[in-house]
């Protein structure tokens, strides 16, 4: 009867693929709990996933300025220099009657990413200053909601496929901004695998 009780007691976990309740367990660092059903991953235990998030979305962003800010691509077509930075990039297409793929562009690669890192931040520098702030299960949320939205490898795979094509008939260079980009896809990578929604909702004892 006592045992019983002790897993009354364990709180209930939904896994999101099959629907199957079932109860927390304990974890060691860096282990993770499956779901008895299907298999899929239920949560998992980090040490210091906030920290090392905040340390990649930091970067991130330094990245992501350097990126919309500094030209992609130098090309030099008999004597003359042409360079364009991703807005530029976007206005092209919409100057050209591309439109759809324009605006397609500028929220996968500028918009999406903006927010989603800008929402990262504000979970996670008030925690590690030791600050509450309102909204924080609706930021939640958001990030889930955007991530899949976001395409910056995408981008960056039809930007090589171009520059491979143009590289033919010009000289290309590729700019800081293209290099940037090719760090910011790795270390938004990594901020989403330290990025750990379960643990930093139980440390921050959201309510709101």
């Amino acid at each position: 009867m006592s045992n019983d009780r002790a897993a009354t007691a364990l709180p209930l976990i939904a896994c999101r693929e099959c629907d199957l309740l079932q109860h927390e367990i304990a974890l060691p660092p860096h282990a993770e709990a499956l779901c008895l059903r299907c298999g899929a991953q239920l949560y998992r235990q980090t040490l210091h996933g906030p920290d090392t998030t905040l340390a990649f979305t930091l970067a991130s962003v330094l990245l992501f300025l350097l990126a919309n800010f500094f030209p992609l691509v130098r090309l030099e077509l008999q004597g003359n220099q042409t360079t364009s930075t991703l807005f530029g990039a976007v206005t092209t297409l919409a100057s050209q009657d591309l439109l759809s793929v324009a605006l397609l562009v500028f929220s996968t690669t500028i918009v999406v990413p903006a927010i989603e890192m800008a929402a990262m931040l504000y979970l996670l520098l008030p925690r590690r200053l030791g600050v509450t702030v309102p909204g924080r299960a609706l930021t939640f949320r958001l990030i889930e909601l955007l991530r899949p939205w976001g395409m910056i490898e995408v981008f960056m795979l039809g930007v090589l496929v171009s520059v491979v094509k143009m590289a033919t008939f010009s000289s290309v260079v590729p700019g800081v901004a293209l290099w940037s980009f090719g760090a910011l896809m790795l270390t938004l990578a990594a901020a989403a695998h330290f990025f750990n929604p379960r643990d930093l909702w139980q440390k921050m004892a959201i309510h709101d």
